[in-house]
């Protein structure tokens, strides 16, 4: 189940809000758990229990690590809980890749091929593992007790809201929510104005951006012109923006209206200057994450320059790594990596010079590059297209979705309207704003419902509506 599907929108969200806001306040946390069990199991059936028993062995393994007055003991439960959830994440997301690539490795050897029967991707692993990390890790820094329910860790860990496409939360952001939350009038009508952007970011834009971008970069790459290829590159671009930070405001949406405050995952990427800005910018929480929990463990910057860098590269490549199980998210790891020694090299300051708006256009060339390498998995179709993209090549004509080209001027105009002070105050209304006076209700209430109803309208008028996170 999807957030940007009729049943969740029309069956399973208001039974789920409906039932949430008329029990008594004791029973709202149980009735979140069970709801994102059912919501995860609608999906997963196979996996809800694999998640549920290796929640309670993390829990349990937490729990004695606070418990423990040793620092070595400490240490000991630390490890068992890290070694538990990346041996999930390695078995479910990465034993399928390990296979693969050793039995291509043996063929070319000559030898005998390891049969291997594949493993299904839970949805939403990678952000369910990286939430029990940070939990452990967080107890054992001592910068929160653990939870004492466990029906709050499950609210932790599995909370519907972000549990299949973040943001990532960390556990000392949002401990204290868990026990004690107190949401507002404001929070539930603000929360799903957030909710109905969101859901409008994803459906209106991303979904035609998908499409045309599908229509180009999955058919015959190799006949198509350079024109072609830098339109279906750029419709991906705006699509992985669009659908990735319109799911972001639907779980901050979704989050409000029963009382949390998750983090900000985006933050106008596309404005960034150079690109250890844009990862400033850019899924914001995933970056904070490998910042707090790897690089800085690495040695961040209190090293060498030389070490400095090697742990840039290690840290993207496993970020890279991270968003799939494929040679060309390591390759986009490091290509962001390369670029962000480059940057303390000199890139930032010859950037400077030239001034904002062509940095502005370089950066995103950069980007846009960068997206060529992570949408294409297959090596040589990835080739072909980059090729192209430097290449000349305007042997044939582009064909385009006739709703593509005014939805990329949309797309284009959201994406920057947050350089402008007037772009900035309508973002502060419609992102950031903590009360709503009784002049702002009928604005807000209007809008919300007017682009719900545009978007379902859109669901349910094509059968085109990816969930481009599954491999995540």
């Amino acid at each position: 189940m999807v957030f940007s599907s009729v049943l969740f929108l029309l069956y399973f969200l208001p039974v789920f809000l409906l039932v949430y806001h008329f029990i008594d306040k004791k029973y709202k946390n149980y009735w979140v758990v069970l709801s994102s069990i059912f919501f995860y199991a609608w999906g997963a059936p196979k996996f809800i229990f694999v998640v549920l028993i290796s929640s309670l062995v993390d829990f349990l393994l937490v729990k004695q690590l606070h418990k423990a007055k040793e620092q070595k003991n400490k240490r000991f439960w630390l490890i068992g809980s890290i070694v538990l959830n990346l041996g999930l994440l390695g078995y479910f997301k990465y034993a399928n890749f390990f296979v693969d690539n050793l039995n291509f490795f043996l063929e070319q050897l000559g030898t005998s091929s390891i049969r291997w029967t594949e493993v299904m991707l839970p949805i939403g692993i990678s952000f369910y593992i990286f939430q029990s990390i940070t939990y452990a890790v967080d107890v054992y820094r001592g910068q929160h007790e653990p939870v004492k329910k466990i029906s709050h860790y499950f609210l932790y860990i599995l909370s519907f809201p972000q549990l299949i496409a973040g943001p990532i939360v960390k556990y000392n952001a949002i401990a204290d929510q868990l026990a004690e939350r107190n949401e507002q009038v404001d929070d539930q009508l603000l929360g799903f104005f957030r909710f109905t952007v969101g859901l409008a970011k994803k459906v209106l834009i991303a979904n035609v951006m998908g499409e045309q971008a599908d229509a180009i970069l999955n058919g015959a790459i190799d006949s198509v012109s350079t024109t072609t290829v830098w339109i279906g590159v750029l419709a991906y671009t705006f699509q992985i923006y669009f659908d990735f930070a319109g799911y972001s405001d639907m779980a901050i949406g979704l989050g409000r209206m029963i009382g949390f405050k998750f983090p900000e995952n985006f933050n106008s990427p596309f404005l960034s200057r150079n690109i250890s800005e844009f990862w400033r910018r850019w899924h914001m929480t995933l970056g904070g994450f490998m910042k707090e929990y790897l690089y800085i463990p690495l040695g961040g910057n209190r090293v060498t320059k030389q070490r400095m860098y090697f742990n840039l590269i290690v840290v993207f490549t496993l970020s890279g790594l991270w968003h799939g199980a494929s040679w060309n998210f390591v390759l986009w790891g490091i290509y962001h990596g390369i670029f962000l020694i480059l940057d303390r090299l000199f890139l930032i300051r010859v950037l400077d010079k030239l001034g904002k708006i062509p940095s502005i256009i370089f950066t995103f060339i950069i980007v846009v590059i960068g997206w060529a390498i992570f949408r294409m998995e297959n090596v040589d179709n990835m080739i072909i297209v980059l090729n192209k993209m430097f290449v000349p090549d305007f042997t044939s004509q582009t064909t385009l979705n006739p709703d593509f080209l005014g939805i990329l001027i949309v797309a284009i105009f959201f994406s920057l309207v947050a350089g402008f002070k007037w772009g900035q105050r309508l973002e502060n209304v419609c992102f950031y704003q903590e009360k709503m006076n009784l002049k702002q209700l009928p604005v807000y209430f209007s809008v919300a419902i007017i682009l719900f109803i545009l978007s379902l309208s859109a669901i349910e008028a094509t059968g085109f509506n990816p969930f481009i996170y599954f491999r995540f």
